[in-house]
């Protein structure tokens, strides 16, 4: 890979670092980008975990920063994610490419829906501090989903630690973090197992991404706009589009 395309993943790994710690949703730019640079589904998939997972090292590190708190219980929420994200990460390399490219295309889509959704901004009140069975039900099947796909986990997750602890945003953005970090690490060693990396374009895409996300996070802002989430949206509906083809 030369050094144009090179640094092409690092400026879009650093838009999907930012688009990440904000929401989520990042991965349907990296990951089909990493596809059309010509990776199968499976080494494009494991190559975005290493961005993913140095991504939220850096976001927490930001956040630590910024004297956000709940580390400890986010490490346990995480637990319950590593089951789920083992079993997704061996159903994602045993898949065939064009089942897994049609997924990500219906998945994405998805995401352009949930883009339009009107999300309450969340005053901050106290956390639930048993949030029931149902809970880490979720957080097992979140984890599934990450192994699996990655691509829009970050809605999800944030959907469930919004509606489950009714925590402020900022914690639902830092919790996410970590249990994204904790699932990824053993997500990652079965691709890398599996010889599932191309640890150049990774590496690249993985500076970029940190960059983002240190960014994100210090800043602490709101979501996207209407006019990025209508640009994001037409970009993620093109790939989609291209992935059924």
């Amino acid at each position: 890979m030369n050094f144009p395309n090179e640094l092409l993943l690092f400026a879009v790994g650093a838009i999907a670092g930012f688009v990440n710690v904000m929401a989520g949703g990042g991965s349907t730019i990296t990951l089909p980008l990493l596809i059309f640079s010509g990776l199968d589904a499976a080494t494009a998939n494991g190559t975005n975990r290493i961005a993913i997972l140095l991504q939220n090292v850096s976001g927490i590190s930001s956040f630590r920063q910024q004297k956000v708190v709940g580390l400890r219980k986010a490490f346990f929420y995480a637990l319950f994610t590593i089951p789920g994200a083992i079993a997704g990460a061996f159903f994602s390399i045993k898949i065939t490419q064009d089942w897994f490219e049609r997924i990500l295309a219906v998945v994405m889509i998805g995401v352009i829906i949930s883009l339009f959704q009107k999300r309450k901004n969340n005053p901050l009140q106290d956390e639930v501090l048993k949030p029931g069975i149902w809970f880490y039900i979720t957080l097992f099947g979140i984890g599934f989903y990450g192994g699996f796909i990655q691509v829009g986990v970050g809605f999800i997750l944030m959907a469930a630690l919004f509606h489950f602890l009714q925590t402020s945003l900022i914690r639902v953005n830092f919790y996410k973090l970590v249990v994204v970090m904790v699932y990824t690490i053993p997500a990652l060693l079965i691709f890398v197992v599996h010889d599932k990396i191309n640890w150049t374009l990774g590496l690249s895409l993985a500076a970029g991404n940190m960059t983002g996300a240190w960014i994100a996070a210090h800043l602490s802002v709101k979501k996207g706009d209407r006019i990025i989430k209508y640009a994001l949206s037409v970009a993620i509906l093109m790939m989609a589009i291209k992935l059924f083809i």
